[in-house]
């Protein structure tokens, strides 16, 4: 069923030791069951993203805990890369390549007994989601170790590819989508969301030593997000961002049409939700620095309500 992943592998970089707390995590004790891992990853979504739970509870009950299962996998990684008990990036280099060691390990073997794994193996396996994309993703995690800079747009393309774009490809099994061109709009949907968090998390980032904006953007408006002043430099380049950022939209746009029903209505309540972000970014006149744009939990309710109708 999987062909790339093979049986015959190199010592766990952690020799067995945990994995970094993930924030949200629920505690177990005993066997870890299939029921309490997909349990555990839908507290993760949760918590960590309200605007994709609350679009996941759109899709049929069958698949709502696949999509959880994704979204897991994903903050566990991001977690490790940002973990605040794992001290140094070597300790954090090393528990990130030894959560993919045990991704391809558990999906060898068919089972896994890890918290999160166990769910996220047993959804792979049931929709044939091919383990490159894992890889892919886990490489841009990596990157977050290192690479606090980017120099151009398609250097940042180069990063999304693996920490965005390619979680729509992901998704896309469970989706089900009609049209063989699905991925193209799928990709552009997961950049948009990863641009739209860049633009809103400036601050954030900053305080993590990175920035996600291309300098070749912030050289052409003359813009410093070091200097975390709203002046005019600053405003035309965000206004910049946020115009790309809609044509990313405007492009995951063209594959709704080839969504079954329940499948559209989730794509395009998390899509009107990550899309009014901006419309709060430009509101708070693109103060990304002492203010955090926030679609209100009232907001999200009303639109996920709608998308049953």
């Amino acid at each position: 069923m999987i062909e790339s992943v093979s049986d015959h592998f190199a010592p766990d970089p952690l020799e067995g030791r945990p994995l970094p707390h993930v924030a949200g995590l629920p505690t177990t004790t005993g066997p870890v069951t299939l029921e309490s891992s997909y349990a555990a990853c839908k507290a993760l979504t949760k918590l960590h993203g309200t605007t994709y739970y609350g679009a996941s509870l759109v899709l049929p009950k069958v698949k709502r805990h696949h999509v959880w299962a994704l979204y897991g996998f994903c903050r566990y990684a991001d977690e490790i890369v940002d973990a605040a008990d794992w001290s140094s990036t070597a300790e954090r280099a090393i528990a990130l390549e030894s959560l993919g060691w045990r991704f391809r390990h558990d999906l060898a073997r068919g089972r896994s007994d890890d918290p999160v794994l166990k769910a996220v193996v047993h959804t792979v396996r049931a929709f044939d989601i091919h383990p490159d994309l894992f890889e892919r993703f886990l490489a841009s995690m990596a990157m977050d170790l290192t690479v606090t800079a980017y120099g151009t747009w398609t250097d940042l393309c180069g990063y999304m590819d693996g920490s965005a774009s390619v979680i729509g490809e992901m998704m896309l099994p469970i989706l089900e989508p009609t049209d063989d061109d699905a991925a193209v709009p799928a990709r552009a949907l997961g950049d948009a969301f990863q641009l739209t968090n860049f633009l809103r998390d400036v601050g954030e980032d900053l305080d993590r030593g990175r920035v996600y904006l291309p300098q070749e953007d912030l050289d052409r408006f003359g813009a410093d997000p070091h200097r975390r002043t709203v002046d005019p430099a600053w405003i035309e380049l965000m206004r910049f961002e946020v115009d790309r950022c809609r044509s990313l939209y405007a492009i995951a746009d063209h594959g709704l049409d080839g969504l079954p029903p329940r499948s559209r209505r989730c794509i395009s309540a998390a899509r009107v939700l990550y899309g009014e972000i901006l419309d709060q970014i430009e509101a708070n006149g693109f103060d990304v620095f002492t203010q955090r744009a926030r679609v209100p939990a009232w907001r999200k309710a009303l639109v996920v309500a709608g998308a049953f109708r």
